[in-house]
């Protein structure tokens, strides 16, 4: 799985978890997650290369611009730790996110791109027809 996943209306899911890119939401069984920038950012990496190994440079590089000094290492341990708290994941044990220490993170599980669900305003419905109601003059 490479950029592609990142088609406009696009939605990941993995598990009972879902990504909504356009919206920049993590769901769970469809109620959002609550998820700050950069463990999204992380996770995102990380789906979009499901099956495959991702170097810590590979998520400095990704995640802060090269004039950016930060803890990069406890930076990333931070966001990692709170990305499976968000996804009911454990480092001992893990489903979704597997660390391989001080070298990468492989995302586990199968992630399926499906399309995005129409907005309200997109919707073929026709509009609610508008009574008019004429009141009685006193």
């Amino acid at each position: 799985m490479g950029a592609d996943v990142r088609q406009a209306g696009s939605i990941l899911r993995f598990g009972v978890f879902e990504l909504d890119l356009p919206a920049g939401e993590l769901r769970k069984a469809g109620v959002q997650v609550k998820l700050q920038e950069q463990p999204y950012r992380v996770l995102l990496a990380l789906v979009e290369n499901a099956g495959r190994l991702v170097t810590r440079d590979e998520l400095r590089e990704r995640l802060w611009a090269k004039d950016t000094f930060v803890d990069f290492d406890h930076s990333l341990t931070i966001a990692v730790a709170k990305l499976r708290d968000a996804l009911d994941d454990s480092s001992p044990s893990p489903r979704f996110i597997e660390t391989i220490p001080r070298r990468a993170y492989p995302f586990l599980a199968t992630v399926e791109t499906v399309a995005a669900r129409p907005k309200a305003a997109d919707s073929v419905e026709p509009p609610l027809a508008v009574r008019r109601v004429q009141w009685p003059a006193w």
